[in-house]
């Protein structure tokens, strides 16, 4: 089978990566050509474009880039015409692959959508596009196969592929990943997740590393695959930075407490039961829009799942030195960090279970059979 696999994200990047793992393992002939990251290329696919020259965030951002990315449509359109694949794997990304996905429609082409667009958070009625374009909905959180129900469009719910990426990970003793990160041995450790995109990394990280100094608590950055480290140094205006790249999971897995810019990375710092504070802080205009279109009550996964507060947010005004320093105060104290793990424990188990990968992987498959 010929698979065209489109992600424009580092969380897609990793998702696709483990899907195509998945598929190559069922379908000995598979050929994937993919739009995604470096995961996605070493685990087999051929890479057309990477996401870091897709990443737009925010409103205002999107028009600043807009020729870009009307000059992406078009050529995705034509190389997907030329691969003639057997079904087309849409990764989340809902403003450029939701636009594909009407293309290949009318073009004959299967679509599955692995990682359903958050439509159920702002532009609801898009659901009418992805039930006409969209043959196979994969979603990946328990309460998005009731939201399309209501709109009699049936879907499969797969469990969270974060269960199987952080199970599937290396393992080694807490010491040695200390030691190979030059870590401090003593004291409490704070990891920072800034976010990915330039635009979310300058907005929040200058903050979160006066708080943490503030506080005399050891920190590392975690750095997204798609930035350099000199961007970090020219942001933070310091060279002497504690920096990680491409080892988030071996820091979550030795941290006391994290500062995460909301998406996926919030989710993942819950997985890995570390106590957190979710971060966002955008443009005012963006802020602006974005505030008067979504419809839920918060910005991370977390509390999304579980339909209730659990880790704090600091969302756009409230981010700001002094509310930070407090609600990372509070997840250092030992009673709101074994409080924070119970609920994180509930939260496992909604999000369904290992092999989510495989599942997905079997229904595409299945699909592009058919």
């Amino acid at each position: 089978m010929k698979y065209y696999i489109i992600a424009g994200e580092a969380s897609g990047d990793l998702h696709g990566s483990n899907l195509i793992k998945a598929l190559k393992q069922m379908d000995s002939q598979a050929e994937i050509t993919a739009w995604g990251g470096d995961l996605m290329e070493a685990a087999g696919a051929k890479l057309v474009k990477h996401y870091r020259d897709l990443a737009f965030m925010g409103f205002i951002e999107v028009l600043l880039n807009l020729r870009t990315i009307l000059s992406n449509l078009s050529f995705c359109k034509k190389d997907i015409l030329r691969y003639k694949p057997d079904v087309l794997v849409l990764i989340d990304y809902p403003g450029f692959n939701m636009r594909i996905a009407e293309f290949a429609r009318k073009e004959g082409i299967k679509v599955a959508y692995y990682i359903s667009p958050q439509i159920w958070a702002w532009k609801e009625n898009r659901v009418h596009k992805l039930k006409r374009d969209v043959g196979l909905m994969l979603t990946i959180l328990p309460f998005e196969k009731d939201f399309y129900k209501r709109y009699s469009m049936e879907v499969s719910f797969v469990g969270h592929p974060l269960l199987d990426a952080i199970q599937n990970r290396p393992t080694f003793e807490l010491a040695q990943r200390k030691a190979e990160m030059n870590l401090a041995e003593k004291g409490k450790l704070v990891a920072l997740l800034p976010g990915s995109r330039k635009q979310e990394i300058k907005s929040m990280l200058p903050t979160m590393i006066k708080v943490v100094e503030d506080l005399g608590l050891n920190w590392v950055l975690a750095a997204a695959p798609s930035q350099n480290v000199s961007f970090y140094e020219e942001v933070s205006g310091r060279k002497d930075l504690p920096i990680v790249g491409g080892r988030t999971y071996d820091l979550l897995e030795i941290a006391d407490a994290a500062l995460v810019t909301s998406g996926t990375a919030t989710l993942e710092t819950a997985l890995f039961d570390v106590p957190e504070v979710v971060c966002y802080k955008g443009s005012q205009i963006s802020y602006q829009i974005a505030k008067r279109l979504v419809k839920v009550p918060y910005i991370s996964l977390v509390n999304l799942v579980m339909d209730k507060e659990v880790v704090k947010e600091l969302i756009q005004g409230d981010f700001n030195t002094e509310q930070l320093s407090l609600a990372l105060k509070n997840c250092l104290e030992g009673q709101v960090a074994e409080g924070l793990k119970a609920e994180y424990g509930l939260l496992k188990k909604k999000l369904g279970g290992a092999g989510a990968s495989e599942r997905a992987a079997n229904k595409i498959y299945e699909y592009a059979l058919s």
